[in-house]
């Protein structure tokens, strides 16, 4: 009897491996082997939530009728909490009954929207570099990535002139992320306003992916915080991603948030519906909390000055390295450039990973604009960074 042969679906020819999924499985053999691998590549949180958070989380979990299936839309409790914190953090206002949708983390949202806006074969402006799931996500539901260049001589900023003058209606998403991963770059203070009327001229969608602006950035700002360009502008053509991952030390939890006007909300939650049964009443209810009751002092306490602390091993290390970085970074990771001396970052971040067992990120994996650089996590305790530099020093010394 032949043996029946099965073949993987045509859209996984687009895409590979994510690369920590891969690279992960790597340093787990080195582990094993007692390599004692100090990793700075991967921005996981390992900071605890609040008390209060997790003390509500557990207060729900014990009552008998908070297991069963929840609304897609989310509690009322969590959009109010949602949209109040939209109005204190950015100035923005949220209608939260039809402004704010609850996500499973920010991933999720990326599908949702996508298969919400863009058919087959339509194409999506992607940041060169940017996170990768942007590329990957859009090939995989099948459509045309088209690349727009951010470069270190213009801050990380996009260029303008290049997208003004380019013929872009075919286009029907546009993804942005400031303050932007991995660069760290905060967006110019006429980002926003441009990217508006770059929407406005060629009639498509900007999502801006947002969830670094708590983090070393003295001024979180929305897409909806235009300068020139009316507000209401900006809420006919933009879309704003939000997480809890790292302001509020909650990775694991996944929960996110979209904020749009009730239109595009609409047409994102019938996607989301279809695919989702919404979150557990407990992780609602205690994200609510942390939105509502987390002080400005508890963030400065318990997020900020551990990263401002972590930022600073992680510019000896760079300096270690022999690489460039700009000190205005914001965000949870710094963005340095190799020396020149350098053939290829994969070649140095292999080097450090198997002589100084310490794991960073190549910039390459971000886009072909990020080959002549790498990126350090602040996600590890300052005890481990201390490591991580002790060890690169060691191996520098060594030749």
């Amino acid at each position: 009897m032949e043996k029946n042969v099965f073949k993987p679906a045509e859209r996984l020819a687009n895409v590979q491996e994510y690369y920590f999924s891969r690279k992960l499985k790597e340093v787990a053999r080195m582990n094993a082997e007692g390599r004692d691998i100090v990793s700075l590549a991967i921005g996981s949180p390992d900071l605890p939530p609040s008390e209060q958070t997790i003390d509500k989380l557990c207060e729900v979990a014990r009552r008998a009728d908070s297991h069963g299936y929840q609304p897609t839309m989310g509690t009322p409790e969590l959009r109010k909490a949602m949209a109040s914190y939209y109005q204190r953090t950015y100035g923005v206002e949220v209608n939260p009954d039809t402004e704010v949708l609850p996500q499973i983390g920010s991933k999720e949202g990326m599908l949702h929207i996508t298969l919400a806006f863009v058919n087959p074969g339509e194409t999506v402006l992607v940041p060169n570099p940017g996170y990768p799931t942007y590329t990957a996500l859009s090939q995989l539901l099948g459509a045309r990535v088209e690349y727009y260049d951010l470069k270190e001589e213009n801050g990380w900023q996009p260029d303008f002139d290049d997208l003004f003058s380019r013929d872009l209606s075919h286009v029907k998403l546009m993804w942005t992320n400031y303050p932007h991963m991995p660069t760290g770059a905060p967006a110019s203070h006429d980002v926003f306003d441009r990217l508006v009327e770059l929407a406005v001229k060629n009639h498509f969608v900007v999502v801006n992916d947002n969830p670094y602006s708590r983090i070393l950035n003295p001024s979180p700002r929305s897409v909806f915080n235009t300068q020139t360009v009316a507000p209401a502008l900006a809420r006919d053509y933009c879309i704003e991603l939000n997480s809890m991952s790292k302001s509020h030390n909650m990775p694991g939890w996944r929960v996110g948030m979209c904020i749009g006007k009730p239109e595009f909300i609409s047409w994102i939650l019938k996607v989301q519906s279809n695919i989702e049964s919404g979150t557990f009443r407990g992780l609602q209810l205690a994200a609510a909390e942390a939105l509502s009751t987390n002080t400005a002092e508890w963030h400065e306490e318990h997020n900020i000055e551990v990263y401002a602390r972590r930022r600073k091993w992680a510019e000896e290390i760079m300096t270690a390295l022999g690489c460039t970085f700009d000190p205005k970074q914001v965000g949870m990771f710094l963005w340095g450039r190799i020396p020149d001396s350098c053939a290829d970052v994969e070649d140095l971040t292999e080097r450090v990973l198997h002589k100084a067992r310490v794991f960073i990120a190549p910039g390459f994996i971000f886009g072909s604009n990020g080959r002549r650089y790498l990126r350090i996590s602040l996600c590890a305790k300052e005890e481990q960074m201390k490591e991580a530099l002790r060890r690169i020093k060691a191996m520098e010394s060594e030749g």
